[in-house]
């Protein structure tokens, strides 16, 4: 019987993901570093537990034996995928993660030979960042084939969990990112604000560095690709002010600080049912040609618990392909609405 594993089942969102696998009747192995937060989940989802850190290649390597792929939800990405993907490319395992780090997607896509010839797949991303933006960047390029510059939005996150403000933090002192003539630029943080129409609101949107600056290039071919999100003025102030003081918050005595400020967990079930994420997009050509599009998705914690687990479903059944893939490129523009909760607007 084909199975997976959840490694980073510990987290937060990694505990949703193994919940819900369990209710759908799916059976993955769950991992992660501390027995005593993945062992009692085990037991009370009755599921395999395997506790070890990433750095004991021997366990690793024993428990990927035991699966087809595994789903990689422990983050920040940036320091942890690298000892995963390995160990699949050795054992032959296809991989999934979570991450919204572009840093993480290039160096994935940078994999592409070894993961053909390895006969697996390699798809990071398979959560709220970037399946919804990623299938409505494709949309967009199917009705404008001739497309230039693609611009993607979001709005309505809500409340983040541990993991992801770690991530950002992580990254507070980077600035931003765009893609420029097919390579990815640095900019300032809060580079650019504009007017965005969701649909269901009009918001002001600021640049972000967020995963399609890598990944709707691979999906779509276009060669500019900017991407916004709605952040509350004070995030804003510090976004603009980051620019002046990255060089200390990127230092190791601001980052223990910073991450130890974090609280634990994230938004809860009632937070989530009642939340929604709306995103917008639009892509243009040098004819002066343009092609708008917009998407409603469930709260994005609960996007990500479905499209990882659809994208497990395709790959337990043997819908996959090999090499480094987004999800839009390899299930198509309309995957995302394969999901509960997700229409056109």
């Amino acid at each position: 019987m084909k199975n997976f594993l959840i490694y980073g089942a510990n987290g937060y969102t990694g505990e949703l993901v193994a919940r819900e696998a369990a209710r759908r009747g799916f059976r993955p192995i769950l991992s992660g570093r501390s027995q005593n937060k993945v062992e009692p989940l085990a037991k009370e989802l009755g599921l395999t537990c395997r506790t070890f850190s990433l750095e004991d290649k021997k366990s690793l390597e024993y428990t990927l034996k035991e699966v087809d792929f595994v789903l990689h939800c422990a983050g920040p990405f940036s320091l942890t995928s690298e000892k995963m993907v390995e160990a699949c490319l050795r054992l032959g395992k296809h991989y999934l993660d979570i991450t919204g780090e572009i840093a993480v997607f290039e160096a994935m896509a940078r994999r592409d030979k070894q993961a053909k010839e390895a006969n697996i797949m390699i798809m990071p991303g398979v959560g709220f960042d970037v399946v919804p933006s990623d299938c409505l960047a494709l949309h967009l390029k199917n009705k404008l084939p001739t497309a230039t510059d693609l611009t993607l939005a979001f709005y309505g996150m809500g409340k983040i969990s541990h993991g992801t403000q770690a991530t950002m933090t992580l990254n507070a002192g980077k600035g931003g990112a765009i893609r420029k003539d097919g390579k990815i630029v640095n900019v300032p943080a809060a580079w650019k604000t504009r007017e965005i129409d969701f649909g269901a609101v009009k918001k002001t949107g600021v640049t972000i560095p967020w995963g399609d600056v890598s990944t709707a290039f691979y999906s779509t071919g276009i060669l500019n690709i900017q991407v916004y999100t709605v952040v509350p003025e004070s995030n804003l102030r510090m976004m603009k002010m980051s620019r002046y003081i990255g060089w200390l918050l990127e230092t190791k005595l601001a980052q223990n600080y910073l991450q130890k400020q974090i609280p634990a967990g994230g938004p809860d079930a009632e937070e989530r049912a009642r939340s929604k994420t709306y995103l917008w997009g639009e892509a243009s050509d040098a004819g002066g040609n343009r092609a708008e599009a917009r998407l409603e998705c469930p709260e994005g914690y609960e996007t990500t618990v479905q499209t990882a687990l659809l994208i497990c479903e395709k790959i337990l059944g043997g819908n996959f392909k090999t090499g480094f893939q987004t999800p839009a490129k390899a299930y198509g523009a309309d995957l995302i609405l394969e999901i509960e909760g997700a229409a056109k607007m």
